[in-house]
């Protein structure tokens, strides 16, 4: 944040606000970390501030210290859409496009309240009147961190706060192990675990939590592996009919595209997973070194993200999907082989 945005972040702060802190649709664990670790943080300095998620969120998130606090819309519309229509202070974490939050769009559009974007996704969109946006950071709580640090505040990161952070860093980094990941990133990690965060147990809170079902639907999804050593990648499918069959739940299918990219030589991996409620194939995609999924998911499937992780959809079926994936990847052959 540059000090202009300090100074007037400072003064909105200094008088009681009625705040709605919103994230992505489909939030991850940077997203709920970020805004339950802001929620910490404006509470404890005298502020009205609720959160609203745009849908439901996995299960092995819902530990962390607040979540009971958390409105979904989609089960309280009515209490969210006062909540929105009252603001005076809007906080949007981890997107920079209105687009991102689904039914919320409308109603934070129609609304008076000052917005404050933070987020380290590229391509902004220019909606807030104070944007916090730096794609080099490794997550949007690193960026919630530095942020309480500017406002002067580093010394009241409680061990609630420190928890949802530490999540957040951990889930968008892979556990410390992508580029994104600085020594100022280790720096932070240290400092939330002075300030209370049991690393130890947060990780077996996120990561250890399968069920056999869930363990199953990696296997099928495992099974359905497809590798192009040609262009150096693989991709998995998983259709509606396997996600029925082994239960799938929110969150089952986390981390299962980067399987791929564990793979020797493998430097793009991808997941399509059929969504028939939406009428859509979701898409995520990972790369190691260079080659920009960001890019790659911007110019073909209606996308974007970072430079080694992006999201993406198809409105077509997983045949026709597959099929015009695998006929882009003779452009992006050198790439994929440098």
């Amino acid at each position: 944040m540059n000090l202009e945005d300090i100074k007037a972040t400072k003064e909105l702060l200094s008088a009681e606000q009625k705040i709605v802190i919103i994230p992505h649709k489909n939030p991850d664990g940077d997203a709920i970390g970020s805004t339950l670790a802001l929620w910490h943080y404006l509470k404890n300095k005298g502020h009205n501030a609720t959160i609203i998620s745009p849908n439901d969120y996995p299960k092995f998130l819902k530990w962390m210290p607040g979540n009971e606090q958390i409105k979904n819309f989609e089960t309280d519309s009515i209490g969210a859409k006062r909540l929105i229509a009252e603001a005076t202070l809007i906080f949007t974490l981890d997107f920079n496009h209105l687009g991102r939050i689904g039914q919320l769009q409308p109603l934070v559009e129609d609304t008076s309240a000052t917005f404050i974007m933070i987020d380290h996704h590229q391509a902004p969109s220019d909606y807030a009147k104070i944007m916090y946006s730096d794609v080099s950071m490794s997550s949007t709580c690193e960026m919630i961190y530095n942020f309480i640090e500017f406002l002067g505040d580093e010394n009241k990161v409680t061990p609630e706060m420190a928890s949802c952070l530490y999540t957040g860093i951990m889930t968008d980094t892979g556990s410390f192990k992508y580029r994104s990941t600085t020594s100022n990133t280790h720096r932070i990690v240290a400092n939330l675990i002075e300030k209370g965060a049991d690393n130890t147990k947060i990780h077996n809170n996120v990561f250890d939590t399968n069920t056999p079902s869930k363990l199953h639907l990696l296997g099928c999804a495992l099974k359905n592996m497809v590798i192009l050593k040609k262009y150096g990648t693989a991709y998995i499918t998983l259709s509606q009919e396997e996600l029925d069959i082994y239960n799938y739940k929110k969150g089952d299918t986390e981390g299962i595209v980067n399987y791929g990219l564990t793979l020797d030589g493998i430097k793009l991996a991808v997941i399509f997973i059929e969504n028939k409620e939406e009428g859509i194939i979701k898409i995520s995609f990972r790369s190691e070194g260079n080659f920009s999924v960001n890019e790659f998911a911007r110019n073909h499937f209606q996308g974007g993200g970072h430079t080694n992780a992006a999201g993406g959809k198809s409105d077509e079926t997983m045949e026709e999907t597959t099929t015009y994936f695998t006929s882009l990847l003779e452009r992006y052959k050198d790439e994929l082989n440098a």
